[in-house]
């Protein structure tokens, strides 16, 4: 929902990478930012409407990302994809942060309106339950919080961390947390937090993959 700057982003590199999008905006001229001859469906409503949602194929969707210009729209219509059509995946972005802890509350993970939202989006949509926290360091640092993959089990925790790019700072285990030395190593269940560079989300990415045999 919303087919601005960062709704037309995410409509395109999501087409693009062979998912089946569909994208609401109030405003027809709206669509304009999609580039010249872009096939995707596109339908001009209000992005809280049950009908416009329904027009959008929300009932079969995998995912809803609530990106309008307005806080007020975005929280009622991920409310709406998450309680009522039980949508797995929901995502939102917020202007005002004082309200991050109504999302929270509501288990809808939030990215701020920062110039690389797309990417903290698609990282939330692949993942699922991690959510971004507040940036930090002038905007170039993310501070992200992620449920470690099965297939990391009993590896180093360094074997996720890149220099000067990506660093595991800290890791939650049964309801207690520790700082990782060198020899740590991850087990089921783990969540880690990372602190990342903006421009490092998709070789984080990478790194959780289970490695090619």
């Amino acid at each position: 929902m919303g087919c601005g700057r960062v709704g037309a982003e995410l409509t395109v590199q999501l087409s693009t990478t062979g998912h089946s999008v569909a994208v609401i905006d109030k405003r027809p001229d709206a669509f304009d930012r999609l580039p010249p001859g872009f096939d995707a469906k596109k339908v001009v409503g209000i992005g809280f409407d049950r009908e416009v949602l329904e027009e959008a194929g929300i009932q079969e969707a995998d995912a809803f990302i609530a990106v309008s210009n307005g806080d007020n729209s975005n929280i009622v219509s991920a409310r709406i994809a998450r309680e009522h059509y039980k949508v797995p995946r929901v995502v939102a972005r917020i202007y005002d942060p004082k309200r991050a802890e109504i999302y929270e509350r509501l288990n809808i993970p939030t990215v701020a309106t920062v110039r690389w939202a797309a990417k903290q989006i698609q990282f939330l949509l692949h993942h699922g339950k991690e959510e971004m926290r507040d940036t930090i360091a002038g905007g170039s640092l993310l501070i992200v919080q992620v449920p470690v993959p099965e297939h990391l089990a009993g590896r180093k925790i360094g074997e996720i961390t890149s220099e000067g790019k990506i660093e595991v700072i800290g890791v939650d285990r049964g309801g207690s947390g520790f700082i990782p030395v060198p020899d740590s190593t991850f087990q089921e269940g783990d969540i880690a937090h990372a602190i990342v560079h903006k421009d490092s989300l998709a070789e984080l990415e990478t790194l959780l993959e289970p490695m090619a045999e």
